[in-house]
């Protein structure tokens, strides 16, 4: 199954030699689950001709907000709402998730109650899940279409549902402690207040579920073949 990724931004430049940027993330995420994959750097308005060039489709993060005046960002809204109604398979992670909402009617705003960074607990139904997640914007009204699975109590919007073919969470099952640590000394200096960053450098050693996200995101690929 070829999944397209969709490219809206670049992990930072010390981090790239490492752990690669943001798509070869989701390479690692995905890796034994039979996927091929095949990028598409939007960021860099390199676009695919439409919905059926990938059988399913993948939007990653950015330090870019989805509200802000980019000339890539229309276009990728467009090609959303294309995807949606052919209804291939879409998955969107922390901006993905963002612009994926504001695409389909939604509002994305920076959020008054400041970051969320490291290791958060959401709740999903019954369960308690564990994710790492680094964002300031949030999904603060969601499209009519999109039901809520997944919550906490500073994001009420964390993992959202359309349908049966759109899939999309706040945080990141891509991110790993090392990626997270990574963050902290390479983007959060004097962006992210320090008693933030404190606390998620506390908790590297805390394990995630991101090892069973990666299961649910193949799961959920493969059972919305195009």
């Amino acid at each position: 199954m070829k999944i397209g990724i969709l490219q809206t931004g670049h992990a930072p430049e010390a981090l790239l030699k490492t752990h690669g940027n943001y798509d070869q993330l989701f390479h690692k995420l995905l890796e034994g689950q039979g996927f091929e994959f095949e990028t598409f750097s939007v960021v860099e308005n390199q676009f695919p001709k439409g919905p059926h060039d990938a059988e399913g489709w993948l939007i990653t993060g950015s330090k870019h907000g989805a509200y802000e005046h980019h000339a890539w960002i229309p276009p990728l809204e467009e090609l959303i709402r294309d995807i949606y109604a052919t209804k291939r398979a879409l998955v969107g992670i922390c901006f993905g998730h963002q612009i994926i909402a504001q695409a389909l009617g939604g509002r994305v705003e920076k959020f008054d109650g400041g970051w969320s960074v490291g290791r958060c607990q959401y709740q999903m139904g019954s369960e308690t899940i564990a994710l790492n997640a680094w964002h300031q914007d949030q999904v603060v009204a969601r499209p009519e279409t999109a039901r809520v699975l997944a919550s906490n109590d500073f994001c009420a919007n964390a993992i959202l549902g359309y349908g049966d073919t759109v899939w999309t969470v706040q945080a990141h099952p891509e991110f790993d402690a090392e990626f997270i640590d990574g963050l902290i000394r390479f983007r959060g200096k004097g962006v992210v207040p320090e008693a933030q960053l404190e606390d998620a450098a506390a908790t590297l050693d805390v394990p995630t579920d991101n090892a069973r996200f990666a299961q649910h995101i193949g799961s959920f690929f493969k059972s919305n073949p195009a």
